[in-house]
């Protein structure tokens, strides 16, 4: 069974709040369904289908279908691969009404870490003691950073990436960024600015690694007749992927991620090759993150990633393929430490042309948008989507 041309996107919202003290994660998860729903054109007894994953309180879907008011629901999901897990939920809506199991699905993700006050990725991560990679993994001190900083080492011994070179992903959001009013980071930085600033965990400096942020963000999946008949630019689910990747008992290849597999499958199913991409949206935790996957996915060869993002590569309108043009997660928002939703609104803004206007892609109907969940340094859960305009 193919999802491909089974299902759209109808609605999509980012929440604008970079902050949120006055706010319940509850709360949040509200508003960014309301927003996508009136984006949509819809209303919550539409919605026969919710997705959600690890942000949600409580015991995810069943909190907050209750807390929602969703009382038509016919089929719910609550995958959580973490970042990935909102990339995920898409292909998963369009199976789901692609058998007939729901005809809107309603997917949300939501958080507070800044006003929570989450570490910047270099706090342990100790984990629940049953989980069974702990107990091997804890006393070692590992973290986010020093994890996706193993990976950015070892892609240096093994093809001579420079950390100019990574410092290229942050420049070419920043560009972006600076058109984006809700962006926390709005400042274009350049690169010698990137790699003095302060090393968080050898060789990533603290501008390659992502902001925190609070907020969250909504989308709505439909039947095509549906999306069709609403007042809104049609945006296709054309290919879907998804991929795990872990230590393989020992066989772990620090140099590549899980993008290799969910990527092929994604566009294997669309019929379409990376080359036909107007528009990548790409998870940007950290510098390298992006890198790779842009490897991974297919853009460049294996060990290529660094020449193909240096000297502007990335920046829309000067680049040969514009990424993450509100700014991603390295300059605009990370919300809930996994800001794969906001993938996918940018991916769906270019597609309608509703980007800004000075980053907006001429003529974009292809647009990829990909998740990475987890840690690219142990294990992690990647999905990928390939959207088209109709």
């Amino acid at each position: 069974m193919s999802i491909r041309g089974k299902a759209c996107i109808a609605g999509a919202y980012e929440h604008p709040t970079r902050k949120a003290e006055d706010k319940s994660t509850a709360q949040l998860h509200a508003e960014v369904a309301l927003g996508a729903l009136r984006d949509a054109g819809l209303t919550r007894a539409d919605v026969d289908g919710y997705f959600c994953a690890g942000d949600a309180p409580g015991m995810g879907p069943l909190s907050m279908a209750d807390y929602l008011g969703l009382d038509r629901l016919r089929h719910v999901d609550s995958t959580d691969i973490g970042g990935s897990s909102y990339l995920a939920h898409v292909g998963h809506a369009a199976e789901a009404i692609t058998l007939g199991r729901c005809n809107v699905a309603l997917i949300t993700l939501a958080g507070r870490p800044r006003s929570e006050g989450q570490a910047t990725g270099t706090a342990p991560r100790a984990g629940n003691p049953t989980q069974p990679d702990v107990q091997f993994e804890y006393p070692y001190g590992a973290a986010v950073a020093n994890m996706y900083a193993m990976c950015a080492k070892r892609h240096m011994h093994e093809f001579g990436t420079t950390s100019e070179q990574l410092a290229w992903v942050k420049v070419a959001a920043s560009h972006h960024a600076q058109h984006n009013e809700h962006a926390m980071l709005r400042k274009v930085v350049t690169v010698e600015e990137v790699v003095n600033s302060p090393l968080v965990a050898d060789p990533l400096h603290r501008l390659d690694c992502c902001v925190i942020s609070d907020g969250g963000g909504a989308l709505v999946v439909t039947r095509p007749e549906i999306a069709r008949s609403l007042k809104r630019p049609v945006v296709t689910i054309r290919g879907a992927g998804e991929a795990l990747k872990h230590q393989m008992g020992g066989q772990l290849d620090l140099t590549y991620s899980g993008a290799r597999f969910s990527g092929a499958r994604a566009f294997e199913e669309a019929g379409v090759k990376p080359a036909d991409m107007k528009y990548a949206s790409i998870y940007d935790s950290f510098t390298i993150t992006v890198l790779m996957q842009l490897e991974d996915l297919g853009f460049c060869e294996k060990g290529g990633g660094g020449r193909f993002v240096q000297d502007g590569n990335l920046i829309s309108g000067v680049g040969k393929l514009p990424f993450n043009t509100d700014g991603g997660g390295l300059c605009n928002n990370h919300p809930a430490n996994r800001g794969g939703i906001t993938k996918v609104i940018e991916a769906v803004r270019q597609l309608r042309g509703e980007a800004h206007p000075a980053v907006q892609v001429k003529n974009c109907d292809l647009a990829l948008a990909h998740g990475t969940g987890g840690s690219l340094g142990t294990r992690h859960g990647s999905a990928t989507l390939v959207l088209e305009r109709e």
